[in-house]
């Protein structure tokens, strides 16, 4: 290779020493990583991300680091990303890392991954077989990271563990997940994670942007950029490899040439020493890289360009498979290259690799088109040829990317669809995904002959590959696009697999009946992935699968779309068509022998069954469903029968059960990785401590789920139960932010009863409580018109009652006159279509019934003793609370009962203070201040008011002006009636509201008709 460097000697066939032996510089990032050894070793986790450009010195500081680890008996594991051609293998930084884990530590390992061989070898096939193809879900990704995180913690239990990651820029898509999942979840052990990354790679739209860009916010890491070194820096540099004092001529032009970049300086130094004078350097940065690799003999030249197509780390037997010299010439090769800093012999195998990346990066970029083809050829022929070149973990990725380089698409297009299903046992659906596009990318370069040879390699899921025998017909292009639509989702990327499924439909379009089970397969799934989108219900996609499969024999396919239409309903309207969908979805799914979905199924119906009222036989079948796949090992629909059982106990008021089933549930979940099903259940978990009056416990909860949760709907859900307590506790800021936050997670298009009655009842509850009886009422107009169908009581009474007790409470307020009878009366339509199954419901609609004779003015002691002895036995603390003090608030009316009403006072005024429920608590005390009862146990009996007391402290005068104030009167016709000045009138209103405590004359109004300060005397 030749490129104007005639004027630089040619070095001989010696070492060449280009690296300084002194460390320069980088005394703050030193101190900051050893400073994180120090913590780690004292049982606090580290992480640190190291950016700079490339040539910086990242790799010379974590070697200087790594040598005091060692020092201090840390164990060091070191991993790479891998570049080879533009891909990345996946997890192969932590494959690599884990591997020598295993090999320093062997027995630790073997008992840290005891129990979960098989899931832990998709990362490190050391371990074990991690088995053949099985069902998939969105929740396996999460499931090997989090036995990735306990093996590590387990391991860095007893010793401290340095984990490095090097060129996160190369990093899959896999490895940037997982490494994001353990810096955010790493919470224990003694273990320092460092990962380094070329900042100048990054741009715009680099894909480790938004995982640098969410690390930042995180406080538990800490960022070290390198900077440049400085001329001072340079000068020590270069003091350092030449063993002597520089001509400072050279210092000053090695200085502005390299810019500080410390590998630029050490180029430049070759260069000098090659022969080249000051002044006469290259001024190509790629013609300096190549310094080292023209002073070589062309057998070295040779091995360096296929080291440099090969990827980041080449195999000796594979080099000299692909070089072709005798073993001799190989070798010698390859000692001129490793003698003149060139390539490295890798440390902890049989292989070899560049130095600095930036070279190998140059000597690539300086191959010619057609010789890239062709080692890339070569290196597919000689995988092929022996397999055992390589590790296993990496043949099928290795082997589709060298035929794709090479530019063979009928040899790269089998091996390119055997490393995705290699992948996608992996649990690698990211790289899975990036492998059938390529696929779907060849294609048509492929002739058809080649193509009918193929066989469908994996199966989506229900997806019917061929919709005949798989082993004689061959794979279709839409097989390829089920396959891709899968992967998309499974890595997360729904908006792409929302287009695949497009893509797809529009294939089939105007077909779809001579193909309707794969038509109706792309349908349910778009179903699927336009409601986890919110850009839909999917209602209209799940009626046209129902009936393309309509009248077809039982099928697999057949039974996910029942099961789709019956899961649609139960969310959305749990009647008679939903049971009916969900009975025939297990019917079919038995009839063709497809347990998982069987079991799926009657998940679904015995949930359907419960809102229907046949409680007892719904329960039954959620229990064995969730025997039955902890038995078998499906550990993803067990953890859907804790959430759906948990949830049905709620259902019916039994919310101590709930949370004892949502505690094992959790324990499931955390102990095979389910992370996303820890979020669901955790949901349910703090409905029902809300419902217990165990209201911190349920704040705890929602926040760590705020913080936790993996999918929207959790996290919609946390906002919501924060919502809810914030608005129980008069926090109502609070309570419309958190209620914000629910509704811009739900969204719009995809209305389901149980978030959008429950954020009904906060809106309203918030409203009440602002004055706002008009938006109370808009609020409860629109939930009626949405009606509330079968098993969703649960939170109809609740919202009901909200409204109700806000009309109660607005009584004789005239702005709140017009409009009242119909509020009233749709309250009433709204009460007759709730069911009240269980003994909590039916306290409910007693409360309800009394809090309508409230607000008509006809309540009674009685019937609110009724209401009370109905919450008693139940655990619904607040509830009972708010009817003790209705029941007092009556018996003081009625007048005769004041000790059993002063009773009744403390005991709701007691677990108003317990919950932190303060519109409740202040409520119990305005009425005890009026009635001047004591609160305090201590205290002697109360005593009557003695006749002409004036509660709160009003006047005869004031209190006529109370009443004409809450008849809705001016100032101007105040002052008429009682024959007073307007000035006088305002004096008066003024000192009422102060005595009072109110903002404003309707507050005064509000709580005069509330505290029947206008009745007689208590």
């Amino acid at each position: 290779m030749s490129h104007g460097m005639d004027a630089c000697a040619m070095l001989g066939a010696v070492e060449t020493r280009s690296v300084s032996p002194v460390f320069v510089g980088r005394a703050g990032e030193l101190t900051a990583l050893t400073e994180a050894l120090s913590r780690a070793t004292a049982g606090e986790p580290q992480a640190l991300l190291i950016g700079g450009e490339a040539g910086v010195g990242k790799t010379r500081l974590i070697e200087e680091f790594l040598d005091t680890a060692c020092e201090q008996g840390a164990v060091v594991a070191l991993g790479g990303c891998v570049e080879l051609g533009a891909d990345g293998l996946p997890f192969a930084p932590f494959a690599t890392a884990l591997r020598s884990l295993r090999r320093r530590l062997p027995d630790e390992l073997t008992a840290a991954a005891d129990g979960q061989e098989a899931e832990l070898a998709r990362l490190l096939p050391e371990l074990g077989d991690p088995g053949g193809h099985e069902s998939a879900d969105e929740d396996s990704t999460a499931r090997l990271f989090e036995l990735t995180l306990r093996l590590l913690e387990r391991l860095a239990a007893d010793r401290t563990i340095v984990l490095v990651l090097e060129d996160l820029h190369w990093a899959d898509a896999s490895t940037r997940h997982l490494l994001t999942y353990l810096l955010r979840t790493l919470r224990r052990g003694r273990i320092v994670v460092v990962a380094s990354y070329r900042a100048d790679d990054i741009h715009r739209r680099h894909p480790l942007r938004p995982l640098l860009a969410e690390l930042d916010r995180l406080r538990t890491i800490r960022r070290i950029e390198l900077a440049r070194f400085t001329r001072t820096e340079v000068h020590r540099q270069l003091t350092g490899i030449l063993a002597a004092e520089p001509d400072p001529a050279l210092v000053e032009e090695v200085f502005e040439r390299s810019d500080g970049n410390a590998f630029f300086v050490e180029e430049l130094v070759v260069s000098h020493e090659a022969g080249c004078a000051a002044g006469q350097l290259s001024d190509s940065l790629r013609d300096l890289l190549l310094v080292r690799v023209e002073t070589l003999s062309e057998d070295a030249q040779r091995v360096a360009r296929i080291v440099a197509e090969g990827g980041s780390t080449v195999e000796y037997g594979l080099l000299a498979a692909v070089a072709r010299l005798g073993e001799d010439e190989l070798i010698e090769a390859l000692r001129a290259a490793v003698g003149a800093n060139l390539l490295l012999a890798v440390p902890d195998g049989d292989g070899y690799r560049f130095r600095h990346s930036l070279v190998r990066e140059a000597v690539s970029d300086d191959l010619l088109p057609g010789e890239r083809s062709r080692l890339n050829r070569r290196y597919a022929e000689a995988l092929e040829s022996d397999p055992s070149l390589v590790r296993a973990d990496e043949r099928a990725n290795r082997l589709a990317t060298y035929w794709y380089h090479a530019h063979d698409p009928a040899k790269a297009l089998p091996a390119v669809l055997r490393a995705s299903v290699a992948t996608r046992k992996r649990h690698a659906y990211a790289e899975q995904l990036r492998l059938l596009e390529r696929a779907m990318e060849l294609w048509d370069d492929v002739p058809a002959e080649t193509r009918g040879s193929l066989r469908p390699m994996d199966y989506a899921e229900a997806y019917p590959p061929c919709g005949c025998d798989p082993e004689t017909a061959a794979l279709t292009y839409l097989d390829l696009l089920a396959e891709a639509a899968v992967a998309a989702r499974l890595s997360g990327d729904r908006d792409r697999a929302l287009k695949i499924g497009k893509m797809a439909l529009r294939l089939l379009d105007g077909g779809d009946a001579q193909d309707p089970l794969r038509a109706a397969w792309f349908w349910t799934e778009k179903a699927r992935l336009q409601s986890n989108l919110g850009r839909g219900d999917g209602r209209a996609e799940i009626a046209r699968a129902q009936e393309l499969v309509k009248g077809l024999p039982p099928s697999a396919v057949h039974a996910v779309v029942l099961v789709g239409a019956a899961g649609w309903g139960m969310l959305r309207n749990p009647g008679p068509d939903a049971l009916a969908a969900a009975e025939r979805a297990v019917e079919y799914a038995r009839h063709v022998k497809a347990e998982s979905i069987e079991l799926n199924a009657r998940l679904t119906l015995g949930t359907l069954m419960v809102a229907a009222g046949d409680v007892e036989t719904g329960l039954a079948e959620m229990h064995e469903v969730r025997e039955r796949t902890t038995a078998l090992g499906q550990f993803t629909e067990a953890a859907r029968a804790h959430i759906n059982i948990s949830s049905a106990l709620e259902s019916l008021g039994r919310s101590h059960e709930a949370v004892e089933l949502a505690d094992t549930g959790i324990r499931l979940a955390r102990t095979y990785g389910l992370v996303d099903s820890v979020g669901w259940v955790e949901a349910n978990r703090a409905e029902s401590l809300l419902s217990l009056g165990r209201w911190d416990e349920a704040r705890e909860a929602a926040e760590r789920l705020l913080r936790s949760a993996t999918s929207t709907k959790p996290r919609g859900s946390a906002s919501l139960r924060l919502a809810q307590l914030a608005a129980a506790r008069g926090e109502l800021d609070a309570a419309g932010r958190h209620l914000a936050d629910a509704r811009s997670v739900y969204g719009t298009r995809d209305p389901i009863p149980q978030y959008t009655l429950p954020m009904a009842q906060v809106e309203i509850a918030v409203a009440a409580a602002e004055g706002r009886v008009a938006d109370v009422r808009t609020q409860l107009a629109a939930a009626e018109r949405g009606g509330f169908p079968p098993g969703t009581h649960r939170y109809g009474w609740p919202l009901v009652l909200t409204a109700v007790t806000a009309e109660a409470e607005s009584r004789g307020l005239p702005a709140a006159d017009e409009g009242r009878a119909e509020a009233l009366e749709a309250i009433r339509r709204s009460v007759r279509s709730l069911a009240a199954p269980a003994p909590v419901w039916i306290a409910h609609g007693r409360q309800v019934s009394e809090e309508l004779a409230r607000a008509e003015g006809r309540e009674t002691a009685a019937r609110w003793a009724e209401v009370v002895a109905a919450y008693a036995p139940l655990e619904r603390p607040a509830q009972l609370a708010r009817a003790q003090h209705r029941l007092a608030d009556a018996l003081l009316v009625e007048g005769g009962r004041r000790e059993e009403a002063v009773a009744l006072l403390r005991e709701a005024h007691a677990t108003a203070v317990r919950l932190g429920a303060r519109p409740l608590r202040e409520d119990v005390e305005l009425l005890a201040a009026r009635a001047r009862l004591s609160l305090a146990l201590e205290k002697p009996a109360p005593t009557p008011p003695e006749p002409g007391d004036d509660t709160f402290g009003l006047t005869p005068r004031e209190q006529d002006v109370l009443g004409l104030v809450a008849a809705g009167r001016t100032n101007r016709q105040i002052a008429e009636e009682l024959f007073i000045s307007p000035k006088t009138a305002s004096v008066h209103v003024s000192n009422i509201l102060a005595k009072l405590g109110v903002a404003g004359r309707g507050e005064a109004a509000a709580l005069a008709h509330r505290l029947h300060l206008l009745d007689t005397a208590l």
